[in-house]
């Protein structure tokens, strides 16, 4: 049987922090889903389609990695992907509260989906998404935050939106 794990998440845009956590996923895994959401509480920079573009361009190295868009519920989008383990990336005990609480509501919505915490390496736990975007409005340096491949993309777009978040 195929072990699939999924690894959902805004990624608006993709940091170096993730991409740590999905080549490290990729080694535990058959196969790893970066499933890319929408999330009702966040208004994104970059369209759905733009950072799945953006995710699959920085991974293509990695055979094992599938990237995609979905809406709904993170259970349901599992049962379709026939996915049991869920992978959270943490940085800090704040990030680990939100994500227990997350993960003990999957499971009593499928008891067989089992959420896996993966610690950030500590070069990155610093950094989230909206640090980027906020240090990329203001005109700072995000090299080294994102990978090399997306850092035009995340320019471009803070360009055309007029410096707008």
């Amino acid at each position: 049987m195929e072990r699939i794990a999924v690894y959902p998440g805004s990624f608006d845009p993709v940091t170096n922090g993730h991409l740590d956590i999905i080549e490290r996923t990729s080694k535990v895994f058959d196969k790893v889903i970066v499933a890319v959401l929408e999330n009702p509480d966040k208004t994104p920079m970059f369209t759905k389609e733009e950072r799945v573009c953006m995710i699959k361009k920085v991974t293509d190295y990695i055979p094992n990695i599938e990237v995609e868009s979905f809406s709904g519920l993170l259970i349901d989008y599992m049962y379709k992907k026939d996915a049991k383990v869920i992978v959270k990336g943490l940085r800090a005990v704040s990030d680990f509260e939100y994500e227990f609480q997350m993960a003990l509501l999957n499971n009593k919505l499928d008891p067989g989906v089992e959420t896996l915490f993966m610690m950030t390496n500590n070069k990155y736990s610093y950094l989230s998404s909206s640090s980027v975007k906020q240090i990329a409005l203001f005109g700072g340096c995000i090299k080294e935050l994102v990978p090399d491949a997306i850092i035009c993309d995340i320019l471009e777009k803070v360009k055309k939106n007029g410096g707008a978040l």
